[in-house]
């Protein structure tokens, strides 16, 4: 009975040793985000090598498995159904089989995925199903089902590691409704993400009791449109206003970031951006200290990681191989012959060979009187000879539907007046600058680019007009006449083919420029197409057999003589390389 009692006091005195000591628990957060299709180090669309890539993320994130084990977090925040044939071919032709996205996310063993504005644009069927497959819980507390007024994926997802509790919060960007037509949202609604983040921080901490808590958040830096209802680039700004966060992970803009912000309460919030393409990842480190149950202690850092130098994983490539031998048979096949190479990049100094064709097209496709079309891609070509699939990845880089519009031939002009004032600078003499250019970072190095995006760059076919670029934003732009010789009347209705992201008020080019209430866009749509305009575009081709496209000729800068040299000049900064 004594050797009894003195075993139990022993332990009394054990026990509350034991459990006030000290641990520190080391967590590692991968994020990848904005993939866009880059599965496999090949580029399905040029034929060539692919830098980056998950192939190369796969090793990455092995190696750091064999270090941290189910310690690894590993986290994808959207935008991967879209931008290579692999996508294309398992979203709309080889429906049948599991979508390869979601193959992919369940191999690696992610631990969360977010929906980007691209993964909604490939419309309900395709998304829905990839939901299904995917393994990993699918995130976004600001995606709205309006008929429960509940989010239509999780909200966030709970992790325990080594106890300590991970909650992570996924969002998406509210400007899907800027960008794309309702029939691919249906049900739903995109809530503002500073408020949604309160509500669902204060949800994970109270009920939760989340340890740590991470931001997956596929809406960039800041800025972008903004309206009375939203913001399309808010992850900074949820960082800062909504306390609570130790580490957001973002995407979207295709940018890499990496800082510390202090939010409203002084605490410090890590943000990392990796950028597109499977070129970087973001890597976190948190260490976290416990003494028993409980967390005195926090520590996070973040770096952004260039993986291009990691070995391809070839068990990876081993698993996949049979999908990447259905691919390139789906990308080889020729559908037509080019007479000569097209480039996007003679699109910004005048009459393109390139765009104008995706013009004309649309003009035959549709009937309509006038067409708007802008360079999808900044420095594209399709090479003379043989047309595959493949190419019709660089004559039109996305998904878009082609519409037709009703527009007055005044919200034409001002709709071209926008699209120039973007494009255009206003010169002062003949040694300025042609084109409206900035210096920006790219993949961390500093670059002359254009100040804004090109693919708002319209330009257009069925009208003859003069772009002065001696003229003030909103005065350069003159249209003389139809390209029939008919006359050009501004209060007049005409028949206008733009594409869905235009039609739907992307760029703002008809809202802000043309000054159409966005509410009103939908009701200037007298014809939708049903698939997209890649589709129509590639039964054109197949349909002539051969493609010999010319420039229109049917508008040009004035006074020429300073427009072609300083032309010249600008081609030959932002073009370094001649064409091939």
């Amino acid at each position: 009975m004594k050797r009894i009692l003195i075993i139990w006091l022993l332990a009394l005195t054990i026990i509350p040793a034991a459990q006030s000591k000290q641990k520190t628990v080391s967590l590692r957060v991968i994020e990848t985000s904005d993939v866009h299709g880059s599965f496999f180090p090949y580029d399905f669309i040029n034929r060539q090598p692919k830098v980056g890539t998950l192939a190369r993320v796969s090793t990455y994130v092995n190696r750091l498995r064999e270090e941290y084990g189910e310690n690894l977090i590993l986290v994808d925040n959207g935008d991967i159904l879209q931008g290579q044939p692999t996508c294309y071919f398992y979203n709309f032709i080889n429906t049948e089989e599991p979508n390869v996205a979601a193959e992919i996310i369940n191999y690696m063993k992610y631990d969360a995925e977010t929906m980007g504005n691209h993964d909604v644009e490939t419309g309900h069927p395709v998304y829905d199903k990839w939901i299904k497959e995917v393994h990993c819980p699918m995130l976004g507390a600001n995606i709205i089902d309006v008929t429960t007024n509940e989010p239509y994926v999780k909200p966030y997802t709970i992790l325990n590691r080594q106890g300590v509790k991970i909650a992570i919060i996924g969002m998406l960007t509210p400007a899907i409704p800027n960008w794309l037509t309702e029939d691919l949202w249906k049900g739903l609604r995109f809530d503002e993400m500073v408020k949604t983040a309160r509500y669902w921080v204060k949800h994970v901490k109270e009920a939760e009791r989340a340890d740590i808590v991470i931001g997956l958040f596929h809406s960039g830096k800041k800025g972008g449109i903004k309206t009375v209802e939203y913001e399309e680039d808010a992850s900074l700004r949820v960082a800062e206003e909504v306390p609570g966060f130790d580490l957001v992970l973002f995407g979207h803009d295709h940018t890499t970031h990496n800082s510390t912000v202090v939010n409203v309460n002084g605490d410090e919030v890590v943000c990392l951006n990796p950028s597109n393409n499977a070129i970087y990842v973001c890597d976190a480190t948190i260490d976290v200290t416990l003494k028993g149950k409980k967390v005195t202690g926090k520590q996070v850092s973040g770096q952004v990681v260039n993986i291009t130098k990691e070995e391809i994983d070839p068990q990876y490539m081993e698993h996949f191989q049979p999908h990447i031998d259905k691919i390139n048979e789906f990308v080889n096949r020729k559908i037509g012959y080019v007479t000569h190479s097209l480039y996007t990049r003679d699109s910004y100094f005048g009459n393109s060979a390139f765009n104008d064709y995706i013009l004309n097209q649309e003009l035959t496709i549709t009937g309509a009187d006038i067409a708007f079309n802008a360079p999808l891609s900044f420095d594209a070509v399709i090479k003379e000879g043989d047309l595959c699939v493949s190419d019709m990845f660089n004559l039109y880089r996305f998904e878009n539907q082609l519409y037709v519009m009703r527009l007055t031939g005044e919200e034409i002009r001002k709709h071209l007046e926008m699209s120039y004032d973007l494009w255009v600078n206003t010169m002062a003499s003949p040694d300025d600058h042609l084109l409206l250019l900035s210096e920006s970072m790219y993949n961390n190095q500093p670059r002359i680019s254009f100040a804004n995006y090109s693919f708002n760059f319209d330009s257009a076919a069925g009208i003859d007009y003069e772009v002065d670029v001696t003229k003030p934003n909103g005065e350069k732009v003159r249209i003389l006449q139809m390209s029939n010789g008919e006359p050009f009347d501004e209060s007049r209705w005409y028949k206008v083919a733009v594409n869905s992201y235009r039609g739907n008020g992307g760029g703002e080019l008809l809202t802000q420029g043309a000054g159409i209430p966005k509410d009103s866009l939908a009701s200037r749509i007298v014809w939708r197409s049903e698939k997209d305009l890649r589709f129509y575009l590639m039964k054109e081709i197949e349909k002539a057999g051969v493609v010999d496209a010319k420039p229109n000729n049917n508008w040009r800068f004035i006074p020429e003589e300073w427009a072609q040299v300083a032309a010249e000049r600008d081609r030959a900064i932002l073009f370094k390389k001649p064409k091939e």
